[in-house]
């Protein structure tokens, strides 16, 4: 199997399980509070991270680490952190998980803004067009109505922003140093950050451990799918492919998401909202064929 066809395949697993993360969360987070949700989430995933590194005896890595590479983990860590805060509020605010997944989308439009400005990729009229079509889309399906900015939104909308901003920076940072860092430990450095603050959270607000155990099914059952495979799988990825080529894999999990939403909770997109995601994802296909065409002019 060749290096490029790895990529896709890890990408493709990526996509699966993030998918199902949308699912399985939105069903804990019905249940508990997000304290609650990232002690449990996080501390299941912390688990697998450790034992899938010691197997792999990837953790000789950090006896070679210098001044720089603790600094970088730390940077990566604390932007994860409000990052995945965000993301995890937004599913909790926003009813139906297809159309987090839908607004999500305009990620690859903040992966493409910052992969210009800090990995000086350039940018040609098809990208800037499917920068044009995935913001509409995404405008279509967060648009309630109004012209006042502060309620003309879906709640939750926003969150969407910052976490799709921010998981942006942090793919374009993990892309620039990905060779000094291995994927698992990325992973298991945003989990142990996200762990830490729930339970200072869980403390602080004297929230109870006790949680009802369909609960504990989906948090169990969402932390191997989220804090371990989807980490690990999306980083390893993007030792094989471009930046660019896995986010287009990464734009089909509302497909997916769509599909689980429905079978799950019942749930289905109306008319324009199902429009909009069929735009957010053009949008990023257009992004993506931009890509490519300027790496062939390239050759």
């Amino acid at each position: 199997m060749n290096n490029q066809l790895k990529g896709y395949l890890l990408a493709f697993l990526s996509v699966i399980a993030v998918s199902n993360v949308y699912i399985f969360s939105k069903a804990a987070l019905n249940e508990v509070s997000l304290a609650q949700f990232g002690t449990y989430w996080f501390g299941f995933g912390l688990i697998w991270l450790i034992l899938f590194g010691l197997k792999n005896k990837s953790f000789a890595l950090i006896k070679l680490f210098k001044r720089k590479q603790f600094l970088l983990l730390l940077l990566l860590g604390s932007i994860e952190l409000v990052a995945t805060t965000f993301f995890f509020k937004a599913i909790h605010t926003i009813p139906n998980p297809a159309i987090t997944s839908f607004l999500g989308n305009i990620s690859p439009v903040f992966v493409l803004t910052l992969s210009f400005v800090f990995l000086k990729e350039r940018l040609n009229k098809l990208e800037i067009i499917g920068v044009v079509i995935a913001l509409l889309g995404a405008f279509i399906i967060g648009y309630k109505g109004g012209t006042n900015i502060k309620n003309m939104f879906i709640d939750g909308s926003q969150y969407i922003i910052y976490s799709s901003f921010l998981f942006s920076t942090v793919s374009v940072v993990s892309k620039k140093f990905i060779t000094e860092l291995s994927p698992l430990l990325i992973a298991l450095n945003r989990t142990i950050f996200l762990f830490i603050f729930s339970m200072i959270i869980m403390y602080y607000e004297h929230q109870s451990f006790s949680i009802p155990s369909s609960a504990f099914k989906n948090l169990f059952i969402g932390s191997i799918l989220g804090p371990f495979l989807t980490a690990v799988t999306g980083l390893l990825a993007l030792q094989y492919i471009d930046l660019s080529k896995k986010s287009i894999i990464s734009s089909t999990k509302s497909l997916f998401v769509l599909l689980g939403a429905y079978l799950y909770f019942g749930q289905f997109p109306k008319t324009y909202e199902i429009l909009g995601g069929i735009l957010s994802i053009t949008g990023v296909l257009l992004i993506i064929l931009g890509k490519i065409q300027l790496k062939k002019k390239g050759n």
